[in-house]
């Protein structure tokens, strides 16, 4: 009998036990309509064994504009703020887990918002503003830049063929640092002098050729060229499997 009370203690405090694990959580009603937080939440409690009962603000957890970011919305991220104890740590802990961000991923209603655990900081690309002389640009590259390098059709078959392109150029992501500083590049430095900018060559290392000289108002004119014509099509990605 002394045996038999002892068991039934013992899983009486067990149900007990078993029942502190939980925790309140308020939530924005989106979140809640779309189905993620119904999505989620059984698949947090099943793997920690902790439950979540939705509350209204203020509950233990709540997400919100506040906090640690935990995942995006389309384009919002939703942060969580919680109380001290160890259920809410286990909440943030799980989210921020591999197996937290795939079920964050994996949640994809049909026809229904994108939900992403990537919560990077995103920023817009500033518009490049180009304000050179695109006429003028045209010739001068023409000029002193096509003995070398092919700027357009009128001057493809008299360029050297292992200098890169302009259209081909035009596809490097930072085509526009690389052709405004071009006179400090190799092997321009070598053979280029721009006006008010550049030290005159030294005595013992003249041009090895005729050198170019520019003006920064031409710089900003080829620039301002460069940035009008098409990019050449480089096809697709080798496929070397």
């Amino acid at each position: 009998m002394l045996k038999l009370l002892t068991v039934i203690l013992v899983l009486v405090a067990s149900s007990a036990s078993a029942q502190t694990k939980e925790i309140t959580l308020s939530a924005p009603d989106e979140l809640v309509a779309d189905g993620f937080l119904k999505y989620i939440l059984p698949r947090f409690s099943l793997k920690t064994g902790v439950r979540i009962n939705l509350s209204s603000s203020p509950a233990e957890l709540e997400i919100g504009e506040s906090g640690t970011p935990v995942f995006r919305r389309e384009d919002k991220v939703y942060f969580v703020s919680k109380v001290d104890g160890p259920h809410a740590d286990t909440f943030l802990n799980w989210m921020a887990s591999d197996i937290g961000k795939r079920t964050i991923d994996g949640f994809k209603p049909e026809g229904g918002p994108i939900y992403s655990s990537d919560v990077g900081v995103q920023t817009e690309e500033e518009e490049v503003v180009l304000t050179g002389d695109i006429k003028l640009g045209a010739e001068v590259s023409l000029g002193k830049c096509g003995r070398c390098h092919v700027v357009s059709d009128e001057n493809r078959m008299d360029a050297i063929g292992s200098t890169p392109s302009f259209a081909l150029m035009r596809n490097f992501a930072d085509w526009q640092e690389r052709f405004q500083a071009f006179y400090v590049l190799k092997p321009h430095g070598a053979f280029t002098q721009v006006k008010d900018v550049t030290a005159p060559f030294p005595e013992h290392l003249p041009s090895p050729i005729a050198p170019i000289e520019v003006t920064l108002d031409e710089i900003d004119a080829i620039t301002a060229f460069v940035g009008s014509i098409e990019a050449a099509d480089l096809g697709a990605p080798l496929n070397t499997k």
